[in-house]
C-alpha cells in the first residue's frame, strides 16, 4: 500500500517525512526509525511526537493546544496506509508508544505496548489470532499501562503474576496458559481500580493520548534523572515520543524478537552479535525474564531469515559508518526492523572497532581517534586479577562487561547505594536488574545477575557506567528478600560475604582476590621503556584490543601540540609516570618529606631547639629525594613545588597535646617539654590553615624550611650533573596573592642556587615558576609575569577559593545534594568550572603572555587528567598538562582528540 503524503505539523512528523539527522527533534529512535524507512528496510509505520512538544508541556505543566489535533491527523494517515482502525474488532491497529531522547537512556523512560486493545478486539483478536495471544498482549497493555499512566508500582504486578506462575506450576510467564493470562488480566484490572480508582479505558483513543502525555512525564523521573546526572545529558532537551504499528513475536514457533550488533559490543570482534527469543516480544529480551539464544541459533532455525538480518545489518553499519544498535521482530516468519542507533560498546570493543573500520576503508586515523575518548582509555587501563591457576570459579555467567572488582554482597540498590556511601566496595546480585535499580548499578563495583544476556538492562548499562558485570549466570538462585544467593555448585551465599568478579571472562570467585594492572597499562609501560626508539612498538601486540589502543594512542601523541606531564610526591611516582608517556613533572610536591616521623625536625627549627640540626636532616633528606626523582625524570622538566601546607600540619596534634598536658596536671606533675611544645602549637594553631599560614607565606616565619629544600634541589642537581646525567629542576612558589610576595621568595630561591652553583663550579639553569591558585594571582597575572619563566595552574586550589568552599567538606556534606536536585551540573572538583574558573585561567594566559610572550603556561591540578576539562584548558592556551601518573595516557589521548577537534576557545565536548 502506498502510504498517503503528508507535510510536516508542528508537533508530529511521520517516519517517512524525517531522517537521520533530525535527532535534536525527533530523538534518537525517532531518526533512525526515519532514517531506515528511507533506506527501504522492512520498518512497521508510524509516527514520531517531537522532543519540543515534550518540553512545552513540561514547561507550561499542560498539553499544547494543537498537539490533540495533530495526533489525530497523524494517526488518522497510519490508519489509511495500514489498512486498520484503532478500536476496530475487525481490523483493528495496535501501537506502541515508545520513548526516545536525543541521547540513548536504556530502560529509563518508558514503553507501552499493544496500544489499542479493549474488551472488544481482545475477543476478535482471540478467534482470528488465538486466545493465548490475545490475553498475552491484553495483560501487557493492562501492565504497562497501569505502572506508567496510572502510576501504579511494578512490584505489585510482578507479584500477581509470580502467584499464578506458583499455582500453575510453571516458572516462566510463557508456559502460562490462555485460561491463566485472562484471570491474570483481570486481576491487573481489579488491582488499577483498587489503587486507583480507574481501569484501562476502553477508548482506544484515550490510551494513546494519556500514553503520549506520560511518556513526556517519564523524562523526570528520578531514575531517568540519576542517570542524565551521571552520564552528563542535559535536563532541558526532553523526550520524543514514537508511535509505531505493533508487529507480534509473540505469535507463535516462527515469531520472535531480538536485540543484535553488528560487531560485538564487549570485543570489538568484527561479526553480528545478539541475543534472540522464539515467541517473545522485545521486553522479554532485555529484561532477563527468559535465557536467550545467540543468533546462531536462530540462522540455524531459520538460515533465510538470519541471511536477511544479516544483509540489514551491513545497510545500516554501512550507512552510519560505526558499530549499529538494532532491534528486530519476526513475525509469522516475516522479519522487521524496530529500531537501530549507534551501538554502546565496552571500552575494549570501542578501540579495536575504531581501528578495524580504519583499515576497511570506512573511517581515517583522526576520525577513528575521535571515537574513542579518555573514559574508556580509563576504564581499558582498569586492573584484573592476578592468575586464577589452582583457584576455579564459583561461578560462570557471561562477560557482559569488561574489568576486575571485589567487593561485599549484597542484594538491592539500596543497600548498595548505602554501604558504599559509607565507603564499602559492593558486588550488587540481582535476578536480573530494571532501570529502578540504576543507584544500586551506580554505587556498585561490579553487578552479576542471574538471567539475561548480552543485550540485557544490566549488561548495557554497566557497559555504559564502565562497571564490570557479569550475566545469565546458570544456576545462581537470587532470594533478595533473604539476602541470600546459592551459586551453581551449592555454596549459600549470605549479604556481606567477599566476592571477586571478573568482567573480561565471565568468571566469579568466593573471597577477595588480588588485582593487577591490565594488559593495556603493562603494554604501555613495556613500549616505553622497552622501546623507546621503535615507531610503532605496539604492531608487536597479539591481543587486537591493546594493539588498537596502542595505535590510536600513538597517533594522539602525533597529533597534539601540547606537552603533558605527571604529579608526584616520590621517585615511584615519577618512574610510574614517565613509564606511560610523561614528558615531564609538572608538580613535585615536597611536603610528604617532612611528615610523618619527620615532623620532630619542623618541630626543631621552629622552636629554635636544635635548629641546625635540624636543618642538616632536612637538608640531607630532600637531597637524596630528588636526585631520585631528577634521576628518574633524566633529560626531562621537573617543577618543584616549594613547601605549601600549613606549618600546623607539620606540628604534635593540638588535641593530643592537650589531652597530655590535661592528664600531667591532673596527676600533679608537669612535664615542662610537654608544656614547651602546647604553647609552640598553640601559637600556630589557625581557624583556617588553608587560607593561612602556608605556601609562599612560610617564607615570612620560617624562612629556613624552604631555603633548606632549594639547596637540597640545587645540590641533587649539581651532583647529577657531575655524574653526566641531565637533571631539569625548575621551581615554583605556591600560594602567591601578590607581587611583592613574589619578588621576595624568588630573590631568595635564586640567591641559594647561586650559592650552590657558586661552591660547585658547575652550570645551572633553574627556571622559575607561579602557581596561580588565587583568584587575586589571576587577576594580577600581568604584574607576576614580569618575574617569571612560567606559570602553573594550581586548580584545586583555584576552584575552592573561587567557589568559597573546601572540597573535602563540600565532597562529603552538600555536594552530592546539589547534583542530585540538578543545581549544580557536575562536580566543580571533577570537570573544570569554566564559567568561573576556567574565565580566570583565560584571563590570566592572556594577561601573562601580553606580558611575556614566551611565558610557559601549564596546569597541575587534576583537573588536567578530567577528559572534559582537558578540552577547556587546551583552548585557553596552555602548554602543557601535568596529572597523577594513572592519567597520563589519558591526557595523552585527550590532547590528540582535542587537536583533531580544532575547537575553538569556547568549546567544549559535546554536552550531553
Amino acid at each position: 500500500m502506498t502510504a498517503p503524503t503528508a507535510s510536516r505539523t508542528g508537533f508530529v512528523v511521520a517516519f517517512a517525512d524525517g531522517d537521520g539527522t533530525m535527532v535534536d527533534s525527533l530523538g534518537g529512535k525517532g531518526a533512525g526509525l526515519a532514517q531506515m524507512t528511507r533506506l527501504g528496510l522492512p520498518v512497521p509505520a508510524g509516527f514520531t511526537v517531537t522532543t519540543e512538544a515534550c518540553r512545552a508541556y513540561l514547561a507550561a505543566g499542560r498539553e499544547p493546544p494543537l498537539l490533540a489535533g495533530e495526533l489525530a491527523t497523524a494517526l488518522a494517515l497510519l490508519e489509511e496506509r495500514c489498512g486498520r482502525r484503532l478500536g476496530d474488532p475487525a481490523r483493528p491497529l495496535l501501537v506502541s508508544v515508545r520513548s526516545g531522547a536525543r541521547f540513548s537512556m536504556p530502560g529509563m523512560m518508558e514503553t507501552i505496548l499493544n496500544v489499542g486493545l479493549n474488551d472488544a478486539v481482545v475477543a476478535a483478536l482471540a478467534v482470528s489470532r488465538g486466545a493465548r495471544f490475545a490475553w498475552d498482549s491484553y495483560r501487557r497493555l493492562v501492565q504497562m499501562y497501569g505502572r506508567t499512566v496510572l502510576g501504579i508500582e511494578g512490584d505489585l504486578f510482578e507479584a500477581r503474576l509470580r502467584a499464578e506462575r506458583a499455582a500453575a506450576g510453571v516458572s516462566t510467564d510463557q508456559e502460562l496458559s490462555a485460561g491463566r493470562l485472562e484471570v491474570v488480566t483481570r486481576d491487573f484490572r481489579v488491582l488499577c481500580r483498587e489503587q486507583t480508582g480507574e481501569d484501562l479505558p476502553q477508548d482506544p483513543h484515550e490510551q494513546l493520548h494519556r500514553s503520549v502525555l506520560a511518556v513526556f512525564e517519564s523524562w523526570t523521573g528520578d531514575r531517568a534523572r540519576r542517570y542524565r546526572v551521571h552520564e552528563h545529558i542535559s535536563e532541558d532537551l526532553g523526550t520524543a515520543v514514537n508511535i509505531v504499528q505493533m508487529v507480534f513475536g509473540n505469535g507463535g514457533p516462527r515469531s520472535g524478537s531480538g536485540v543484535c550488533f553488528t560487531r560485538n559490543p564487549a570485543t570489538g570482534e568484527p561479526v553480528p552479535y545478539g541475543d534472540y527469543l522464539v515467541d517473545a516480544q522485545g521486553e522479554d529480551v532485555v529484561n532477563g525474564s527468559r535465557q536467550t539464544m545467540d543468533l546462531t541459533t536462530l540462522a540455524a532455525r531459520e538460515p533465510a531469515l538470519h541471511a536477511e538480518l544479516c544483509d540489514h545489518l551491513r545497510t545500516l553499519e554501512r550507512h552510519y559508518r560505526d558499530l549499529c544498535d538494532v532491534e528486530f521482530t519476526i513475525e509469522d516468519g516475516r522479519l522487521w526492523i524496530l529500531q537501530t542507533r549507534v551501538g554502546k560498546r565496552s571500552a575494549a570493543a570501542a578501540f579495536r572497532i575504531a581501528c578495524d573500520l580504519v583499515d576497511e576503508g570506512v573511517i581515517d586515523l583522526d576520525e577513528a581517534l575521535l571515537r574513542v575518548d579518555g573514559h574508556q582509555l580509563a576504564a581499558l587501563l582498569h586492573p584484573g586479577f592476578a592468575d586464577s591457576a589452582g583457584h576455579p570459579p564459583a561461578a560462570h555467567g557471561l562477560a557482559a562487561s569488561p574489568g576486575a572488582a571485589t567487593g561485599r554482597a549484597v542484594f538491592d540498590a539500596p543497600t548498595a547505594m548505602a554501604w558504599a556511601a559509607r565507603g564499602e566496595q559492593v558486588v550488587l546480585l540481582r535476578p536480573e536488574t530494571s532501570a529502578d535499580d540504576v543507584g544500586g548499578l551506580l554505587a556498585a563495583t561490579a553487578v552479576i545477575t542471574a538471567r539475561g544476556g548480552l543485550t540485557s538492562h544490566a549488561a548495557v548499562v554497566a557497559r555504559g557506567f564502565g562497571k564490570t558485570c557479569v550475566t545469565g549466570v546458570e544456576g545462581l538462585d537470587i532470594d533478595s528478600a533473604a539476602r541470600t544467593a546459592v551459586l551453581p555448585g551449592g555454596h549459600l551465599l549470605a549479604e556481606g560475604d567477599a566476592l571477586s568478579v571478573d568482567g573480561t571472562t565471565g568468571d566469579i570467585f568466593l573471597g577477595s582476590r588480588q588485582v593487577v594492572a591490565s594488559a593495556g597499562a603493562l603494554a604501555i609501560r613495556a613500549w616505553t621503556t622497552s622501546a623507546p626508539s621503535a615507531s610503532a612498538p605496539y604492531l608487536a601486540e597479539a591481543d587486537p584490543v591493546v594493539r588498537a589502543m596502542g595505535r590510536l594512542l600513538a597517533h594522539a601523541d602525533l597529533r597534539r601540540t601540547c606537552t603533558v606531564r605527571a604529579n608526584a610526591e616520590t621517585f615511584h611516582d615519577a618512574r610510574a609516570g614517565r613509564e606511560l608517556g610523561a614528558e615531564g613533572i609538572g608538580l613535585a610536591r615536597t611536603e610528604h618529606m617532612l611528615l610523618g616521623d619527620r615532623r620532630v625536625l619542623v618541630e626543631q627549627v621552629v622552636t629554635g631547639d636544635e635548629r641546625e640540626a635540624g636543618l642538616r636532616s632536612i637538608e640531607a633528606l630532600a637531597r637524596t629525594e630528588f636526585e631520585q626523582i631528577l634521576g628518574a625524570m633524566d633529560g626531562l622538566p621537573t617543577v618543584v613545588r616549594l613547601l605549601d601546607p600549613p606549618l600546623h600540619e607539620f606540628l604534635p596534634d593540638l588535641v593530643e597535646l592537650e589531652v597530655r598536658a590535661a592528664v600531667d596536671r591532673a596527676a600533679g606533675t608537669v612535664d615542662d617539654a610537654v608544656e614547651r611544645r602546647l604553647a609552640l602549637v598553640r601559637r600556630w594553631h589557625e581557624q583556617n590553615p588553608m587560607l593561612g599560614l602556608r605556601g609562599v607565606r612560610l617564607l615570612a616565619v620560617v624562612p629556613e624550611l624552604v631555603t633548606a629544600q632549594v639547596r637540597a634541589l640545587a645540590q641533587a642537581a649539581v651532583a647529577l650533573r657531575e655524574r653526566g646525567l641531565d637533571p631539569r629542576p625548575e621551581v615554583m612558589v605556591p600560594l602567591v596573592a601578590d607581587v611583592g610576595e613574589l619578588e621576595a621568595a624568588l630573590a631568595s630561591v635564586r640567591a641559594e642556587v647561586a650559592a650552590v652553583v657558586g661552591d660547585s663550579g658547575t652550570e645551572l639553569d633553574v627556571p622559575l615558576g607561579v602557581m596561580i591558585e588565587l583568584p587575586r594571582a589571576a587577576l594580577t597575572a600581568a604584574r607576576l609575569a614580569e618575574h617569571v619563566d612560567f606559570f602553573s595552574f594550581g586548580t584545586n586550589d583555584l576552584t575552592q577559593t573561587t567557589w568559597g568552599m573546601s572540597r573535602d567538606d563540600a565532597e562529603t556534606s552538600f555536594l552530592a545534594a546539589y547534583r542530585g536536585a540538578g543545581t549544580l551540573a557536575s562536580d566543580p572538583f571533577s570537570t573544570l568550572d569554566d564559567e568561573g574558573v576556567g574565565r580566570l585561567v583565560r584571563l590570566a594566559v592572556t594577561e601573562g603572555r601580553l606580558t611575556r610572550p614566551d611565558l610557559g603556561l601549564g596546569v597541575c591540578g587534576e583537573h588536567a587528567g578530567d577528559p572534559a576539562s582537558i578540552h577547556l584548558l587546551l583552548a585557553s592556551g596552555v602548554d602543557y598538562l601535568s596529572c597523577s601518573p594513572p592519567r597520563v595516557p589519558v591526557a595523552r589521548l585527550e590532547a590528540g582528540r582535542y587537536a583533531v577537534l580544532g575547537q575553538s576557545a569556547a568549546t567544549a565536548p559535546e554536552t550531553r
